[in-house]
């Protein structure tokens, strides 16, 4: 829920476009938000949900974070703050509050997004919140206090029995090594399956994402065989990122009222035939295509439909 005062705010009603102020909305309302103001969203799901191309969501992004300075966005975790989360929230507090948002703040990866939301927070009982989670020293997803707790007890031990000889003070020291070492491994491969599964839900998020765009615009609901050829092109061909032009190839064939497997398959085909990997080149053979229609020099009538919706 936004409160009506997000209307009053002078930086909304004099900086923010229109456009501006639609992607604002999205952004504090949108299904992946949380009690907290930050969390995790690919551009892929930004651009389904609004409507947006990935360049038109990269666009505002910038904009957001450079220009009007409300929101900052890690590539890396695909996490989003937003600045003035807490005075269009938190207009309550009690414990729920407070517990659903330690719940919440513990599951952040990029702590420096915590300080962030945290200065903005205008109830005092949870800006300590925030600010208990921001400070790095307090990372409660890693064994940082227990290994000094190790450590602390291992050099007491060690102090506390003066009579052992050099060779096996030298041996403790070298096993509590050996231990941190077989942590530390631990802990990464913890890191390394929760990064695995990240990825793996964010690929599910973007399977999603394109079977939604097929079931919405009329390319056959019920007709699952044809949703699993599409999903199986990503391994038939070579595209810098396959959902990327997946989309594109649909929204193509949307406006050429095509809506069929066979009809995508020969866009993305016709694209990989030429070398066409990104977007990006795909407006640049288009351009090309252009100018070679002005000149009135043969050209490759497969791609008339492309330069209409890319010009």
């Amino acid at each position: 829920m936004v409160r009506t005062e997000f209307w009053e705010d002078p930086k909304v009603v004099e900086e923010l476009t229109p456009e501006d102020k639609y992607f604002f909305l999205y952004l504090l309302t949108n299904s992946k938000t949380k009690q907290i103001g930050i969390y995790q969203i690919t551009k892929k799901q930004m651009a389904f949900d609004t409507g947006y191309s990935i360049e038109s969501i990269n666009a505002l992004l910038d904009r957001f974070i450079n220009h009007h300075k409300l929101v900052v966005y890690n590539d890396k975790t695909r996490e989003i703050a937003i600045k003035n989360w807490g005075k269009y929230n938190f207009n309550r507090g009690g414990k729920p509050i407070i517990d659903c948002v330690n719940s919440e703040l513990q599951q952040v990866k990029d702590k420096k997004l915590i300080l962030f939301v945290g200065r903005k927070v205008e109830k005092q009982e949870i800006r300590k919140i925030y600010e208990w989670y921001g400070d790095t020293g307090n990372d409660t997803g890693n064994d940082t206090s227990n290994k000094k707790r190790k450590s602390s007890k291992s050099s007491n031990d060690t102090g506390s029995h003066d009579t052992y000889n050099d060779t096996s003070t030298t041996g403790g020291q070298e096993q509590q090594q050996e231990e941190e070492k077989e942590e530390e491994k631990e802990e990464e491969k913890e890191e390394e399956k929760e990064e695995e599964k990240e990825e793996e839900k964010e690929k599910q998020q973007e399977v999603n994402a394109l079977t939604m765009f097929w079931d919405k615009n009329g390319f056959g609901e019920d007709n699952y065989f044809a949703k699993e050829t599409l999903l199986s092109f990503e391994n038939e061909f070579d595209f810098d990122d396959f959902d990327e032009m997946a989309f594109k190839a649909m929204n193509i064939a949307c406006e050429a009222d095509k809506r069929n497997i066979g009809y995508l398959r020969g866009i993305l085909k016709n694209w990989n035939k030429q070398g066409i990997k990104n977007l990006q080149q795909l407006e640049e053979q288009a351009s090309k295509q252009s100018y070679k229609q002005q000149d009135k020099k043969p050209h490759d009538p497969s791609m008339d439909q492309y330069t209409k919706l890319l010009g």
